[in-house]
């Protein structure tokens, strides 16, 4: 379904320099802070202690932050979990104190500021768990991307494969930069928001793909510029109306998701909008760069005297 149509193609190859550039300095700046400032790794990494408090009323966070910062706490991290009057509080693991007392020591302290703070449960996170999980986040991630390479080289050809995986890692790498750069906190729940990016920007470089491959078997006398240009030019529409539409619903979850799914929705929010830089102006200059050509979609016809000749 196409709601408008561009008729004149749009010269996107002839960014494509510009483009590569702006990518590689954005990827250095973010491999730049990750290596100076890393990832804030939220308590499912690095262990610790996680309790579910719920009140009576509505609870105000930023009192109950305030308790546990008068504690000695100030890394803690406090939302709403569920309800307006359900709390989720995570605590970073202490050397000089067990969970046990840790959650005592703060649910009494909740107590002693409201009288209606009950604990609903309690969580301990050992720091042999955070680091299995960091070592299974990456682990996944990496399965992931050697699935994508060998997907795309099945499918369409080697080249397509390696510009197609560098476009993604791409994504996946400005994500993580943001995340350590504002210090955000890097969860499972962002964790499982970078690989479903990694899903959703491979599935726009095959819409991509799939109309370059196309218009190589129709456009025979036309450049390789010319012939990728028209493949982006055309699925614009479709673009525009599927990324848009996702894009409103994960704004929503941004908006209106409470902190419980507030850096979930960021992850996919800056995943998105990158997947979509991503697909057309990083993928697609890179098979130009890789030489990409008509001869490697479409195996070259046989000459007549070749085809009649008799041995």
């Amino acid at each position: 379904m196409e709601f408008f149509r561009i008729k004149r193609d749009i010269p996107f190859m002839s960014w494509g320099k510009y483009t590569t550039t702006i990518s590689l300095l954005t990827f250095i700046v973010s491999v730049f802070f990750l290596f100076t400032k890393g990832l804030n790794l939220g308590v499912d990494f690095t262990g610790g202690t996680v309790m579910e408090v719920g009140y009576t009323h509505s609870a105000d966070i930023n009192k109950v932050r305030n308790v546990l910062v008068k504690l000695g706490m100030p890394d803690v991290s406090v939302q709403n979990f569920g309800t307006s009057r359900d709390v989720l509080i995570r605590l970073p693991a202490k050397s000089d104190m067990s969970s046990a007392k840790l959650s005592e020591t703060v649910i009494a302290a909740l107590r002693q500021d409201d009288e209606t703070a009950e604990i609903r449960r309690v969580e301990f996170v050992g720091p042999q768990v955070g680091k299995e999980l960091v070592e299974n986040g990456a682990l996944a991630l990496l399965i992931v991307s050697l699935g994508i390479v060998a997907y795309l080289a099945v499918r369409f050809e080697w080249k397509f494969g390696v510009s197609g995986i560098i476009a993604n890692l791409h994504d996946v790498v400005i994500i993580l930069g943001f995340f350590a750069f504002f210090q955000w906190e890097f969860s499972l729940t962002v964790l499982a928001a970078i690989l479903a990016i990694l899903g959703y920007s491979v599935n726009e470089s095959v819409v991509i793909f799939d109309r370059i491959r196309e218009n190589f078997r129709k456009m025979r006398k036309a450049p390789v510029a010319q012939v990728i240009d028209n493949a982006i030019t055309r699925t614009m529409s479709r673009t525009i109306i599927t990324h848009g539409s996702t894009q409103m619903v994960v704004i929503s979850m941004l908006l209106f998701g409470g902190e419980a799914l507030h850096y979930f929705a960021l992850a996919l929010t800056i995943g998105i909008l990158f997947g979509i830089y991503s697909s057309v102006l990083v993928a697609s200059p890179l098979l130009m760069l890789l030489g990409v050509s008509r001869e490697d979609i479409v195996k070259p016809e046989k000459k007549k005297e070749e085809a009649e000749a008799v041995p």
